[in-house]
């Protein structure tokens, strides 16, 4: 699922939004920013916990995988053009910072100690999806 945003632009400077999306079951969110470019975080995948995904700036190559089909869906996220990916229970998901100072929101359905016994990691070539010359 994906929450379309804008933005708007005048004298005073940028606002971005995303209005569709509705806070009502989050329980926690955190912020990653990578040290390097093309830094890449995969794969965390979780049978009960929903992970939302709002990059603040930069720019991310955001991968999603179905951990019953193995079906792999790819995003690019930015700050140009705002908008929510949504990472449905029983999904892995990683993402590689495609820009310097990249800021990622990551907006969790679970408080910490219940995501703690649902936490399933993958090596990050389990699924190669980093080559994005061919994306």
């Amino acid at each position: 699922m994906i929450f379309e945003g804008n933005n708007f632009v005048d004298e005073r400077g940028i606002l971005n939004f995303v209005n569709e999306f509705n806070f009502h079951d989050i329980k926690r969110f955190y912020q990653v920013m990578n040290h390097k470019n093309n830094y890449i975080r995969a794969w965390h995948g979780h049978k009960y916990e929903t992970k939302y995904f709002y990059v603040s700036q930069g720019t991310i190559l955001l991968g999603m995988v179905n951990l019953e089909t193995e079906k792999i869906s790819k995003y690019i996220l930015s700050s140009s053009k705002p908008k929510i990916i949504k990472v449905p229970l029983n999904h892995a998901n990683g993402f590689m910072n495609l820009t310097a100072n990249t800021s990622t929101i990551i907006f969790s359905d679970r408080t910490l100690d219940e995501s703690k016994d649902d936490d399933i990691r993958f090596h990050y070539k389990k699924w190669d999806i980093w080559n994005i010359e061919n994306y």
